[in-house]
Parts: C-alpha cells; sequence; structure tokens
C-alpha cells in the first residue's frame, strides 16, 4: 500500500462508549484551528442511524464538522452499518461483508489531501473488523501513531494497562504517542475517578497526555497533536 507521507493519528480506546469520537473531534479541532488540512477517517461505523433513506454515522458527522468539513461526508466512514454489532457481524444482519480492501483503501482519499489525518478505530485495539481481523491490524498497516482514551472509572487501570500490552506485543508493534483519559459522566461514577489519572500516570510507559473533563475539550486544546503524529 503506497500513500503519501502524511501525517497521522489512530484514535483508539480500552473499549467502547469510552469517549473516543470525543477525543477525536478535539484532535481535528485543535489541528485545524492551528491552520492544518486535516482530514478524518472512521473505516466502519455500526450502530447507524437510518435518515432520508440512508444510513448515518454520528460520529463521521462529529469528526467531519470538527475538522471544518473537509472534502465529503461520505468519505469520512464509507462502510456504515445499522445494528450496534461488531461491523462485521452489523454487516451480515444486513446481508452484507465488510470489504477489507475499502477499509484501507478509504483512507487515500484523505493522505492525498491532507497535512495530517485523524482515524477513528471501532471498539479497541482486539474488536474484531472480520472473522480473522482486528481493529489492530489496520493500525498497523495505516502505521499511524496511536492515541488511547480510556474513561475515568474504576477498572480503567486494567484496561489502559492491557491495552498498551497488546500494542507493544502486536505481531507488528503498534507506537503509542499517548494516553487520555477521559471523563464520560457529568459526575465521577466512583471514587477511582480521583485517583485514576496519578495511577496510570506513574503506570504507564507512554506519556498519559490530558484527563478530559466531561465534554471539556480545552485540556487537549494546547497539545500538539502534529508533533506527536511524527512517525517513529
Amino acid at each position: 500500500m503506497t500513500r503519501p507521507q502524511v501525517r497521522g493519528l489512530f484514535v483508539t480506546g480500552t473499549g467502547t462508549e469510552v469517549g473516543k469520537t470525543f477525543v477525536a473531534a478535539a484532535i481535528a479541532k485543535a489541528l485545524a484551528a492551528a491552520g492544518r488540512r486535516v482530514g478524518v477517517y472512521k473505516p466502519a461505523a455500526s450502530g447507524c442511524r437510518l435518515v432520508e433513506g440512508r444510513l448515518q454515522s454520528d460520529d463521521a458527522i462529529a469528526l467531519w464538522e470538527a475538522a471544518g468539513r473537509p472534502g465529503e461526508l461520505e468519505q469520512v466512514c464509507p462502510q456504515r452499518f445499522a445494528a450496534p454489532l461488531a461491523p462485521h457481524l452489523a454487516a451480515r444482519a444486513e446481508g452484507r461483508e465488510i470489504d477489507a480492501k475499502l477499509l484501507r483503501s478509504g483512507l487515500d482519499a484523505w493522505t492525498a489531501s491532507s497535512e495530517i489525518v485523524v482515524v477513528e478505530g471501532a471498539g479497541g485495539l482486539l474488536s474484531p473488523l472480520s472473522d480473522d481481523e482486528y481493529v489492530a491490524d489496520l493500525a498497523a498497516d495505516f502505521g499511524f501513531p496511536l492515541i488511547v482514551v480510556a474513561a475515568n472509572v474504576l477498572g480503567t487501570i486494567h484496561q489502559m494497562l492491557a491495552t498498551l500490552v497488546v500494542a507493544e506485543t502486536f505481531p507488528t508493534p503498534l507506537d503509542v504517542a499517548g494516553v487520555v483519559l477521559n471523563h464520560p459522566f457529568p459526575e465521577p461514577p466512583d471514587a477511582s475517578c480521583g485517583t485514576n489519572f496519578a495511577e496510570l500516570t506513574r503506570r504507564c510507559v507512554p506519556p498519559v497526555l490530558a484527563e478530559v473533563g466531561w465534554q471539556d475539550p480545552g485540556s487537549l486544546a494546547a497539545i500538539d497533536w502534529y508533533a506527536l503524529a511524527t512517525k517513529k
């Protein structure tokens, strides 16, 4: 797969509903505000809504809007499915199959027109994309450094450290540029929320870049995302 040598970040998470889209959109918005030509790509999305006869990914719209509406919305997420299942299972529920080639080639429109591309994966690194491929396989093929998002809840330390072990020990090891701890609820759900940031900072080898308050991207705006996107 030959592409122009543009920078990119692959935003993944310790699981679902941890705030990947919120963080990825905040990154795209910060880059656009800094004058960068930003591409945004979500290779596949399930749980999409039917709007005027077409499936619509709210995540893709959020990314596109944050980046300043570059290119065409259709290119942000070319594979969309209705069922809230792993993408390959959601596709089969509609009598379709995930197009593994399109998962990868769909990035080309963005690498051709952007200085930097923000990619948002589905679920975590070991979330399946097909019967024999995982999100980590796609991340490895793209070669962009990872931003790993975790929810600030009880159990996040194990979930984050397990995700970092997967990244380090995958057949093609994945570079992790940093970790983001996100508050997914307006009020702290448990006492661990007051200690998780310090514990992750102490235990994670990649830097813990920010602790993000509920729907508050302020702590992400000052980070030099373009520099973090440099391939090692």
